[in-house]
């Protein structure tokens, strides 16, 4: 990862509702709605968050008729079931089994 994607990503995971966020995609894909539900934020400050995890490259986002669902990027799926749920960055590594609730 450069050093300027590897700045975004940690902009985007230095976030404790970004990080609870990203807990939830890991399991599953979730309109704004149902994030904003389960984890008791405003659709608003989902929406911005997801922005920014959008735009790390952490997020991607499918539409299904009218709903936006959000997932975790397929690339980063990927890189973490290769590396047992850990993120090699350039700087350190990132647990996502550690992630808070």
């Amino acid at each position: 990862m450069t050093g300027v994607k590897c700045m975004a990503v940690m902009k985007a995971l230095g976030e404790l509702n970004r990080l609870r966020i990203m807990r939830l995609l890991l399991k599953e894909q979730v309109g704004v709605n149902g994030i904003a539900d389960r984890l008791k934020l405003s659709q608003y400050n989902v929406s911005k968050h997801l922005r920014i995890l959008k735009e790390a490259g952490l997020v991607d986002m499918e539409k299904s008729g009218k709903q936006r669902l959000y997932g975790m990027a397929s690339s980063l799926k990927h890189e973490l079931a290769k590396n047992q749920n850990v993120l090699e960055l350039d700087c350190c590594t990132f647990r996502f089994d550690k992630l808070p609730k």
